[in-house]
């Protein structure tokens, strides 16, 4: 008997130390997938608040919860089953679907700045007067959920390239793990972001002149803030678009146009010294961003042609 407990104990502690190193790789998987899929969180979260600007206090965060819950099912309900089974059957369509995602995300990208220039709106802006504030409220959530779609696409990807290697239990976990803590993440940020004025308004009434003056900059701030992170957005749909379809075409044997981009950025980090790497991942986004612009803009030249011929508006 004491024989038989021992071998049982020794068992438990065996089976102990792989789930703890389980664990541990799980941890570090999290942590390497999170620092890659970092660009991609920035672009997420300068995206999103161009979503609820416009709308009154009461509906900001209501709508930042409903985008959120949105999309932690893009990506746990969604993206994750999707992509363990591609990464066990499936792996070479991972590429073209990512593809088409950044040709989506470059159309979003090019028709803003297509309307920017002064080109046709589609659809009710928060410039015109709007008749149903409830279905165009829905409308912007679910604007904002297809685009979280996208890019939460992206940085499963990036998550799971770098535990492609682990057992399909260490990968799930990572992209659950990955998934939950960037949609916190971004959506935390913007929820400040968007009630920043909320906050100065606060401040402004407190007895303290510290507290009083801090209020009245992030009042002033707000406005500066959110134009900002409107064009940052634009230009980060047509960026990550743009070089989503660069990797994508140089995975599928076709590397000279991301070539052309990396020759880019060396070039820029190579010509000016210690700020090299900024210049050069600066170089690098602007040659991305412009080809999501060409592409996008084709697309949506090619879309608005078809919805005009089909006598429907976009």
């Amino acid at each position: 008997m004491p024989s038989g407990l021992v071998a049982l104990l020794d068992d438990i502690s065996v089976i102990a130390k792989a789930a703890a190193a389980s664990l541990d790789d799980v941890g570090a998987g999290v942590a390497k997938a999170g620092t890659k899929a970092a660009g991609v969180v920035i672009d997420d979260a300068a995206v999103t608040p161009g979503y609820v600007t416009g709308f009154t206090p009461d509906r900001e965060l209501p709508i930042i919860w409903k985008i959120t819950k949105g999309s932690l099912f893009n990506k746990l309900v969604i993206l994750l089953p999707i992509a363990l089974l591609l990464s066990a059957f499936l792996p070479q369509a991972i590429t073209p679907i990512l593809m088409m995602g950044g040709l989506y995300l470059a159309f979003e990208g090019a028709e803003k700045v297509i309307e920017k220039l002064g080109g046709e709106k589609h659809g009710e802006t928060l410039d015109d007067p709007i008749g149903d504030v409830a279905t165009f409220e829905k409308t912007r959530i679910s604007g904002a959920v297809r685009t979280d779609l996208i890019l939460s696409a992206e940085i499963m990807a990036i998550a799971l390239n770098e535990v492609a290697d682990e057992t399909i239990f260490a990968r799930a976990v990572t992209l659950a793990l990955v998934g939950v803590v960037i949609t916190v993440a971004v959506y935390g940020a913007v929820a400040l972001i968007v009630k920043m004025d909320d906050v100065g308004l606060h401040l402004t009434k407190k007895a303290s002149s510290t507290a009083q003056a801090i209020g009245r900059f992030l009042l002033r701030a707000m406005p500066v803030v959110l134009k900002v992170l409107g064009s940052v957005g634009t230009l980060a749909m047509l960026w990550v678009g743009g070089g989503i379809i660069l990797h994508g075409l140089e995975e599928l044997g076709v590397p000279a146009p991301a070539h052309f981009a990396h020759g880019i950025q060396h070039t820029l980090a190579e010509a000016t010294g210690p700020l090299g790497p900024v210049a050069g991942w600066l170089g690098y986004a602007v040659a991305s961003a412009i080809v999501g612009l060409v592409l996008g803009a084709v697309v949506a030249v090619v879309v608005h042609l078809v919805a005009k011929a089909r006598g429907k508006a976009h």
